[in-house]
């Protein structure tokens, strides 16, 4: 990226790779496009590591960018290469016409965004060792897209306003074991099996936050039917339970309007001949913006019912603030939008996974998922099997990030 950025022309001193101590693989790309100064800084995040993916279970190489039918695949394909792509072109695309902002624009190029915890997180270590280089009034991030129904129908182009927290526990029942020809009912197995049924069959309470009942009030007018009137019936104080019962078993609006906690791995034994000495599990837990960390691990006890079962944090959560959606950003957000998509409404939304904008949200660096790249229903195979963004889409999003941008620094 560098290197394609100085043949753009952009010189040394406009930017800087950064590698942290011990991790040699781990560089953070810094680069600064500089303005007048008459306001604060832009700034322009994208991750470049990915997701694991496995060779042998994808149709094609998810290490090799393909076009095919419309659509480049590949692992990071829409997350996030396809960001950091076009902020790289848009950014030597300034450079060549000779474009002065009002503000510097800082390009911000990350490891580690994917490995949660991590030792090497770019933002982390960019916030606490160069903090001067990353300063800015505000920044775009990933996280929010359009969405695209299956008939190829444009629904909506979202604006992601914070996040939910992002937490996961290890759970683990230990036991003197024995032969397993005497079995006992006493099985860490079953232990550990019997609490994670019981979470499996729990809900965590129903709860709208601002973004999230401005979400459902705008998506209940695109929708039909049963799902517009559930959507409206939930809004209500008491939302419909019966409405709140049919959404809840669609995934995406399920983990809208709730904290979830879900099994995500697990591990027991030591032989097959032998009854368990231990059980592990992890529960990956997506908490809802203003919820207590402490209360849901409190929940996690209460609910599997069982002192044997240890339920330990892994790592520190990290809380993070809704920005506000003040006119700055939703003005030409909108305004471009308008111009792109015309009568496709902008619609705020609440990203039910983690970024690294919770860390630049909390060092008062409001931060902005928007893209201009519409997904399909599916969300394109993110972190899954053949990883996809439609090539229109990353084409627009160029384009839209492009005026955006420019935008914001006139």
């Amino acid at each position: 990226m560098a290197a394609r950025l100085k043949a753009g022309g952009f010189t040394d001193a406009d930017m800087q790779i950064i590698v942290p101590p011990g991790g040699p693989k781990k560089g953070n790309l810094v680069a600064r496009l500089k303005g007048s100064g008459a306001k604060k800084p832009l700034l322009l995040l994208a991750h470049l590591d990915v997701v694991e993916a496995k060779r042998e279970d994808w149709e094609r190489d998810p290490f090799k960018l393909i076009e095919e039918t419309g659509y480049f695949y590949a692992r990071g394909a829409s997350d996030d290469k396809s960001m950091a792509a076009a902020f790289v072109a848009n950014m030597i695309r300034m450079k060549r016409e000779g474009f002065v902002p009002n503000r510097d624009i800082i390009l911000v190029l990350t490891a580690d965004e994917e490995t949660i915890p991590s030792q090497f997180s770019g933002v982390e270590y960019l916030l606490k060792n160069h903090r001067n280089l990353v300063d800015a009034a505000l920044a775009l991030n990933e996280g929010g897209s359009g969405l695209i129904d299956k008939n190829g129908k444009y629904l909506y182009h979202g604006i992601q306003a914070g996040e939910k927290v992002f937490q996961t526990y290890r759970l683990e029942v230990t036991n003197p074991g024995g032969h397993s020809a005497r079995p006992s009912r006493d099985n860490a197995i079953y232990h550990l099996a019997d609490g994670l049924s019981r979470l499996g069959k729990f809900d965590f309470p129903f709860k709208l936050n601002e973004i999230t009942r401005v979400y459902f009030e705008r998506a209940s007018d695109l929708e039909s039917g049963q799902v517009a009137a559930d959507m409206k019936a939930i809004l209500r104080d008491p939302p419909d339970p019966q409405a709140l019962a049919r959404l809840g078993n669609v995934p995406p609006y399920n983990a809208l309007f709730r904290t979830t906690c879900v099994a995500t791995m697990l591990d027991a034994g030591h032989a097959t001949n032998a009854l368990p000495q231990r059980a592990r599990g992890v529960v990956n837990c997506r908490i809802l913006p203003g919820e207590s960390v402490d209360e849901v691990q409190k929940t996690l006890v209460r609910v599997m019912a069982d002192d044997k079962i240890k339920i330990t944090p892994d790592g520190i959560a990290v809380l993070s603030p809704p920005p506000p959606l003040t006119a700055e950003i939703m003005k030409p957000v909108e305004a471009i939008s308008a111009q792109m998509w015309p009568g496709i409404p902008v619609v705020p939304t609440m990203l039910v996974a983690a970024t690294d904008g919770r860390f630049l949200n909390n060092v008062g660096i409001p931060t902005y998922g928007i893209s201009g790249m519409f997904r399909d229903l599916d969300g394109g195979g993110i972190h899954g099997l053949n990883e996809r963004i439609r090539a229109k889409s990353l084409y627009d999003g160029h384009e839209f990030l492009y005026r955006l941008v420019k935008a914001l620094g006139s």
